[in-house]
């Protein structure tokens, strides 16, 4: 029997991936594009397949902009807004959102979301609970705050593509920007990060981050140190003070987020296997049908 591992998977970082990286000559019966759907599951096939983990959620974004971090934080993901508060998501995708949902639920593959959270708070709430060792699945920098090698929690970055991805660690951050994961809020918050509208303290790019987050801590430390530091630098804290408090809460992911009670035991079959032969037909998944219900009987006769 393969000892307890879970896999958490980012799963709108991971269908936005599959929709941007495959054509969208594969379609449905109906016409659309299927092409998140496919590479959704395929993704989902390859991890499941490699890792051989005991227990699964795809993590949804209930809200991919929760009202409380925008109160922080006004510029954060502003830049996605399409109008009033609705993400800019191309049409094509937007229309299989529900097919993915559909898929996911037939196949028994849990979905788990929380009201006015992400699916990084989710991710952080169920890495936290976890009790056995966690990988989590995703193209999302800021969940390498969940890296804890005591506690073998890794991140699978896909950054890279899929097929490239790395395995981040605490030695991997060390080696990467001189910092573990416990340090990569503070270093996140100082450096910026131009996709989520953070802008950073100006002045402080990556070097000088990982060097003042190695010297002194954290940003607490930091501060408490200020007199110690470059005129420069001095300035640049100064000049952001009224963003540090904030940002900072942003980019920390929530880890006790009130979940629904869902069992993450990865299924060795689908749950509903006529809905889900129905959906493979009406949505022409081919080969992607076959590789996830190779890998779920895979994981059963490994267990």
């Amino acid at each position: 029997m393969d000892a307890p591992r879970t896999l958490l998977f980012d799963s709108a970082s991971l269908y936005f991936r599959a929709f941007f990286g495959l054509p969208d000559s594969l379609r449905a019966k109906s016409g659309d594009p299927v092409n998140a759907v496919r590479g959704l599951l395929d993704f989902l096939a390859r991890f499941i397949t490699d890792y051989s983990p005991t227990h699964v959620a795809c993590c949804w974004d209930d809200a991919w902009r929760p009202a409380w971090r925008v109160d922080l934080v006004p510029s954060y993901k502003a830049h996605r807004v399409a109008h009033g508060d609705v993400e800019e998501v191309p049409e094509a995708l937007t229309r299989q959102v529900p097919w993915i949902r559909a898929t996911l639920e037939a196949l028994g593959l849990p979905v788990v979301g929380a009201p006015d959270m992400e699916a990084d708070d989710v991710i952080a709430t169920l890495a936290t609970r976890a009790t056995h060792p966690v990988d989590v699945v995703t193209g999302d920098r800021d969940l390498f705050q969940l890296v804890d090698d005591e506690r073998s929690v890794r991140v699978l970055y896909v950054g890279r593509g899929v097929a490239r991805h790395e395995q981040i660690t605490d030695a991997w951050l060390r080696d990467k920007y001189g910092i573990t994961g416990a340090g990569y809020v503070d270093f996140a918050v100082l450096r910026g990060d131009p996709s989520d509208g953070l802008p950073g303290v100006k002045g402080i790019g990556e070097k000088t981050a990982s060097a003042l987050i190695g010297k002194y801590g954290d940003l607490d430390g930091i501060v408490a140190h200020a007199a110690n530091l470059s005129p420069g630098v001095q300035r640049s804290l100064a000049a952001a003070m009224d963003y540090l408090g904030p940002a900072r809460e942003v980019v920390t992911a929530a880890r006790g987020v009130p979940l629904p009670e869902v069992d993450l035991t990865l299924p060795d079959a689908p749950r509903d296997p006529e809905l889900f032969a129905a959906l493979a037909e009406e949505l022409n998944l081919g080969g992607s049908t076959e590789r996830i219900l190779a890998a779920l009987q895979r994981s059963g006769r490994s267990t």
